[in-house]
């Protein structure tokens, strides 16, 4: 199943991309809307169900609506930073024996196709390509063995980062969560589509169409299930709760001279199986 989160004449949807490849879905205060995708994993409903009730609504033009992130306000945001080993070595830290953390929030988000804003602060505007997982079920003290159990489904990030901030202090929160910064989407594919983990997959992201980032989803040094394992022994996850996966290497931070985004540009991540997320980059106004 694949779900698209939208907003149409103000109006807040949820669409289901139906057997013939097409996509319908309900609007809030339609009869039969299920709710919003953050609301049907808070209260544990079947996103199954879900479907079968947005099949049955209108027809949803994906290019004629304005999309929404997958999750607008996810309770946690939990970033994997240096997650990649080729990514490490570039950016010249050794690689950490155990999981990089820093968090996101929800304040920084988009969705495809809306701007990336590149703030008059700096000029140091990074992309970064992500796999996304979202967590379906909550728990502590998660196993390994059943990790991906609570993973509802998969979506695309960028965690666009303007890299002068991001440096400015050892924690790398400020130069992580600048508004319009956080690319989440297109939609959220469930874990019953993609390989366990998505593992076999393979993430790009182009810059003008010229490919910058190209890893398979297998090459992460912690892979999801060992993230949620790890991360869920201190913290209790939530439905609705993200794990933003690492980022490979070709980061424009490492390039020389480095490669930043500027107005104009067009940034896209691409995962087989998930789809395209794509964005323009805009000066601040």
């Amino acid at each position: 199943m694949r779900f698209a989160s939208f907003i149409d004449n103000g109006v807040r949807g949820l669409a289901v991309r139906t057997k013939n490849g097409d996509w319908a879905g309900l609007q809030e205060g339609a009869e039969g809307f299920p709710g919003s995708l953050e609301a049907l994993l808070a209260q544990g409903n079947s996103l199954s169900d879900a479907a079968v009730a947005l099949a049955g609504g209108k027809p949803v033009d994906l290019d004629r609506v304005t999309l929404l992130p997958v999750l607008s306000n996810p309770g946690k945001i939990i970033c994997i930073g240096l997650n990649y080993a080729d990514h490490s070595a570039e950016s010249g830290f050794k690689q950490p024996d155990y999981p990089t953390l820093f968090a996101r929030f929800s304040s920084s988000l988009i969705a495809h196709g809306a701007p990336i804003v590149r703030p008059r602060l700096s000029e140091q505007l990074d992309y970064e390509g992500e796999l996304v997982a979202v967590i379906g079920k909550g728990g502590k003290n998660i196993s390994k063995a059943r990790a991906l159990d609570h993973v509802a489904g998969y979506a695309i990030f960028n965690d666009a980062s303007i890299r002068d901030y991001q440096f400015k202090s050892p924690q790398w929160t400020m130069g992580k969560n600048f508004d319009n910064t956080g690319p989440f989407g297109p939609t959220l594919v469930t874990a019953d589509e993609v390989p366990p983990g998505c593992r076999g997959l393979k993430l790009v992201t182009r810059l003008n169409g010229q490919v910058v980032q190209s890893a398979m989803i297998d090459d992460m040094v912690f892979d999801v299930a060992t993230q949620i394992e790890l991360v869920s022994e201190a913290i209790t996850l939530s439905p609705g709760d993200i794990f933003v996966t690492g980022t490979p290497a070709g980061v424009g931070l490492a390039r020389k001279p480095p490669l930043w985004m500027k107005h104009g540009d067009i940034c896209e991540v691409e995962i087989d199986q998930l789809g395209i997320l794509r964005n323009p980059v805009v000066d601040q106004a």
